[in-house]
This record gives structure tokens, C-alpha cells and sequence, in this order.
């Protein structure tokens, strides 16, 4: 079992949590930022020698740092989708980007689960569960889950549509949900010039989501900030062009946040939206990129702030973004949905309330980790010469993580065993000494799939019979 490690350097005040009047509530979700993709001295993780990310050290150093942070999916829609619900994929129905038919046909051995590209009417969004509580809620950026997040909770939206990434990061951005600036204007300092100006128009309490494009390609950032990182020797200078571009405006909200007032009844949540994408990304120890299961993939920073409340440090407790829903929840003091009379129950939440954890250090109890991802990505990794993935499930139960792929002959079924404790980099495939465990771990994993109505891929034709 992964333990709970928090190192405090200073302390919180007194006052019980009972007594804190609601938060406004800022979530800052960056796409495609991989775990170490940032500045080398982030607490907790460190991060990458080519990349310089002061405002987001800064801030780390004030805030609670938790380094076993997972998105829900290892692309972004269906991240995206279980952030805002709270609800494991199988749930909503948006497991992939696009297509679940992705790559040539000839290669693939399974029919994958048909994708949803809507978020479903029925589902709650964040901004839908806080609005009892009297907040006013504002979305910025990529929302890649329909046509207009106000038609899922959302008072105002600032930029977001159905689109996945911008035509362009510089104006004109040919944007229909956002007002061309300026030629030349760059796109994230545009998001965050337009986040700050909400912050004198939203009535506390508030939410805002704010999305950024970056760092999702195309890779495009200011020509001086390229060059100067070229000279510096990055990997790749446009992607740390992009995040130190990201970096200055962050600093620039949370200043803004300081000069307005607001700092210390706000609370602000850092993350990522799926792991970086591999041909730029540098994960460090850890295995595998965007698209696929291993922590390469699926973990990302979490990071979050309330001044004086939130006592600064660092927690390797696993935490997932299906726990954000019931953790706002608790920040606002939202009474959990029930059914009215006569009328369906509200969807499940899967997630756990963090405030514990934030406030007292104390982790969540154990339960399990869920990626249900039964769908195809082109690329190639490690394991599959034509495929970043195939079709799988990875299910995390403590410090075991196993990772099946469906199917039949070289490319499934396949089964992979890791203890995270031991062999953080999943260099050790330990499913052939651990027998008894892997089919308890199967198990509970079927159970939760079959109580959540998932879907499987299945075979075009069916396996001849041996009769």
C-alpha cells in the first residue's frame, strides 16, 4: 500500500473546517502536460533541467504537492469528461478522442466500444453541482465536450467548443466561441488576460475552469521565447517555449488573484489533463507517454492551494480526477444530489472526497484505481510495433497496478503486473509469480466494470469452435 508522506512547512490556522465559508474555487487544467514537464526544482517531482517554470515552483512550494496525481484517461476528452463528473468512463460513454476505430483496419484484431464525443445531458457538471451552493461559474479555454459548455452548467464561456486543440495559437485564432484579437496576440496570454477581467465581473463564491490549449500541439509559441530556450539547449525549444509561456501567464493570474483580494478565500487546483506527448515529452523514470496506461500516460501534476488552510508539503497518497467533483463539493458544502420524488437518481459519483487530505493530511482510505480505455490509438510503443495502445483496462488496488489488453494471438490478451512501490518505472513484469493476486485483482476489477454497464471490444467474426 502506498503511503501518505506530508511535510509540513508551516502551519495551518486553527479554525475548523466547519467554521470556513465556502471557497472560490479556480482549476487551472493544462493539455497534454506530462508529470516531469515541469521546472527541475518542483518540489515533490523535480521536473526537467531544459524547462523553466519559477511562478509554478513558487506556487508549489506554497501549496500541498501530491505526486501520485492521475488523470482519468490517457487522452483528453474522456479525462476531461470524468474531471467534470466525477465518473469513471464507462459511465459517460466518452472513452476516447474521435473514433475508437482509430489506425489501419487491417490491423486491428477487435471491433472497439463505439465512442461517445458529447458529454450526455444527464450528467453533472461541476459548475451544475456547485450552482445550489450560490456559485457563479465561468469556463475558459478547451472544453472538447460539446459545442458550449453554458449548455452544461457553465454562466459564461470564454473559447470553448467541440475542437481539441486551436487552428492556431497566435490571432487570428478562427475560433467561433472566441473574438480574434490582435494579430499576432498569443492565445494563452489571451485566456489569461480574459480570466482576469472574470475575476471583477464573477460574484463570490465562484468557479472557474480554466482550460488552456496549451501545450498541446501544434507547437507554436513566441519567436523570442524559442530562440532563447534553443540557446539554452532545450529538447525541444518550442515545447519549453510553450511551457514557460504557460508558466508567466499562471504567475500573472495569481497575481492578479493577490491585487484583487481574493488569494486567500480562493482555492486553486494545478493540473494536467492526460501525460505529455511522447515525441517532446522527458517523463523521467516513468514509462510510457499520452495514449497509453502506464503511469507515463495516466499520472500528472496535482497541485493545489488555500492560503492558511491548506498546509504546504508533499503526499505521495494516489489521488484521481474522478475525486475532484465530491471534493468541490465539500469546499462549497453542497448537500450530495438526491432523487426528488418521482424523478431518476442522480448519477453515481466514483470519486472521494480529498478534504482530509488537503486540510489534515489524513489519506483516503483504499479503494480501488479504474482506466477503462476498450478502444485503439495509432502510434507505437514498447509493447506494439503499430499501436500506442489497443484495446485494455489498467486497475490500480494499492501499490499493485495491472494492465490487461483484450483480444487474442500476439497483440491480446496480455496481462502485465506491476507493484509501484518496488519498480515505480514498470520496468518489471511481476504477473508470473503473483497468480492468486492478479485474479483477485480481475475480479474486483470485472465487479466494478459490470456494476458501471462498460462495454467490451469484440471479435468481427466469431472464434471458430473447437466441436
Amino acid at each position: 500500500m502506498l503511503h501518505v508522506a506530508l511535510a509540513f512547512v508551516s502551519s495551518c490556522s486553527p479554525v475548523q473546517e466547519s467554521e470556513l465559508p465556502p471557497p472560490n474555487i479556480v482549476i487551472v487544467l493544462v493539455d497534454d502536460l506530462g508529470w516531469g514537464d515541469l521546472g527541475a526544482d518542483l518540489p515533490g517531482i523535480g521536473g526537467r533541467s531544459d524547462h523553466r517554470t519559477p511562478h509554478l515552483t513558487g506556487f508549489a512550494k506554497e501549496s500541498l504537492v501530491m505526486t501520485n496525481g492521475y488523470s482519468a484517461a490517457p487522452n483528453c476528452a474522456p479525462s476531461r469528461a470524468s474531471l467534470q463528473t466525477g465518473r469513471y468512463t464507462p459511465r459517460h460513454g466518452i472513452l476516447t478522442v474521435g473514433t475508437s476505430a482509430r489506425g489501419r483496419a487491417k490491423n486491428r484484431a477487435l471491433v472497439p466500444v463505439p465512442n461517445e464525443t458529447v458529454l450526455p445531458d444527464g450528467e453533472i457538471t461541476l459548475a451544475e453541482r456547485l450552482a445550489p451552493a450560490g456559485y457563479s461559474s465561468v469556463h475558459l479555454g478547451k472544453w472538447h465536450l460539446g459545442e458550449d459548455p453554458r449548455t452544461q452548467g457553465y454562466d459564461v464561456n470564454i473559447g470553448g467548443n467541440q475542437r481539441g486543440h486551436p487552428k492556431s495559437y497566435f490571432s487570428p485564432y478562427k475560433n467561433p466561441a472566441l473574438k480574434d484579437g490582435p494579430k499576432g496576440e498569443y492565445l494563452t496570454e489571451r485566456l489569461t488576460n480574459e480570466a482576469i477581467a472574470q475575476l471583477d465581473e464573477l460574484k463570490p463564491p465562484f468557479l472557474m475552469h480554466l482550460a488552456y490549449y496549451t501545450v498541446h500541439t501544434p507547437l507554436q509559441a513566441p519567436k523570442e521565447r524559442i530562440e532563447e530556450r534553443r540557446g539554452a539547449g532545450a529538447k525541444s525549444p518550442k515545447y519549453a517555449a510553450m511551457v514557460e509561456a504557460m508558466d508567466a501567464e499562471f504567475g500573472r493570474l495569481l497575481g492578479a488573484l493577490e491585487a484583487k483580494g481574493l488569494a486567500g478565500n480562493t482555492v486553486v487546483l494545478f493540473t494536467s489533463d492526460n501525460g505529455g506527448h511522447g515525441p517532446v515529452t522527458n517523463l523521467g523514470p516513468l514509462r510510457g507517454y499520452k495514449g497509453t496506461l502506464d503511469e507515463g500516460g495516466i499520472r500528472v501534476p496535482w497541485i493545489v492551494r488555500w492560503p492558511g488552510r491548506i498546509a504546504p508539503g508533499v503526499s505521495d497518497s494516489p489521488v484521481h480526477h474522478v475525486d475532484v467533483a465530491p471534493t468541490l463539493e465539500s469546499l462549497a458544502k453542497v448537500e450530495p444530489a438526491v432523487a426528488r420524488e418521482g424523478a431518476a437518481p442522480p448519477p453515481e459519483l466514483d470519486g472521494v472526497d480529498l478534504t482530509g487530505l488537503w486540510f489534515r493530511g489524513e489519506a483516503p482510505a483504499p479503494r480501488p484505481l479504474l482506466w477503462h480505455f476498450p478502444v485503439y490509438l495509432e502510434g507505437k510503443s514498447d509493447r506494439f510495433p503499430q499501436w500506442r495502445t489497443t484495446p485494455g483496462c489498467a486497475i490500480q488496488v494499492g501499490s499493485l497496478k495491472l494492465i490487461e489488453f483484450f483480444g487474442a494471438g500476439p497483440l491480446g490478451p496480455r496481462r502485465e503486473l506491476f507493484d509501484l512501490s518496488l519498480d515505480p518505472k514498470e520496468t518489471t513484469d511481476a504477473s508470473a509469480d503473483r497468480g492468486p493476486e492478479i485474479e483477485a485483482i480481475r475480479a474486483l476489477r470485472d465487479r466494478m466494470l459490470r456494476e458501471m454497464g462498460a462495454r467490451f471490444p469484440t471479435f468481427e467474426d466469431p472464434p471458430a469452435s473447437d466441436g
